[in-house]
């Protein structure tokens, strides 16, 4: 629950990552940025011109439209699912261009001193994912108490998902030994 892509980040720790994962492929991971130039080009360093594994989805946070600077970022990563996080949502996106995202997901601030959100800024999320044929999730209107706000947008509630690929979970003897692996590299030991 934090930034991988934060500039005191080391590479290093963010390659152990990506190795970890990759020999995990029956989990899907999502990993959400605000720092979406560095994840850009983390992403084109790492796969060159191949794209990141279909498990491993990554994506953007965007709260209003000063911020939509990140999703043309995340439409230039080298990345197989892509996901867009409106969260919170603090202002009109505008008319954005959602074409190679995968999913968007919407919700308002909690907390003690949440902001609140308009219905119509996650409307026209909505319709935007609705003309671009993108998976819509909406998570909550959010608030002091989120719980009791619910997660209801005009009466419905939304629940998509983009395409996930299921893996087979392999024997605890193999993932015992893809651990080990995993250990051995991030330690050097030979």
């Amino acid at each position: 629950m934090s930034d991988l892509f934060h500039k005191s980040v080391p590479i290093a720790f963010v390659d152990a990552v990506f190795d970890t994962m990759e020999r995990g492929n029956w989990h899907t991971y999502q990993v959400l940025t605000k720092r979406s130039s560095l994840m850009m080009r983390y992403l084109r360093r790492r796969y060159g011109d191949q794209r990141a594994p279909r498990h491993i989805w990554v994506g953007v946070s965007i709260e209003d439209a000063k911020n939509a600077v990140r999703l043309h970022h995340l439409q230039c990563a080298q990345a197989t699912t892509k996901f867009v996080s409106f969260e919170p949502l603090l202002g009109s996106v505008g008319t954005v261009d959602l074409r190679g995202v995968d999913w968007a997901i919407v919700g308002g601030e909690s907390g003690p001193d949440a902001r609140p959100m308009a219905e119509e800024w996650a409307i026209e999320i909505r319709d935007l994912c609705r003309s671009a044929g993108v998976a819509f999730f909406f998570k909550q209107w959010g608030g002091v108490r989120k719980s009791a706000n619910g997660r209801r947008l005009e009466g419905c509630t939304y629940d998509e998902m983009p395409y996930r690929v299921v893996h087979e979970v392999p024997s605890r003897q193999e993932r015992l030994a893809r651990i080990a692996e995993t250990e051995k590299a991030l330690t050097g030991a030979t």
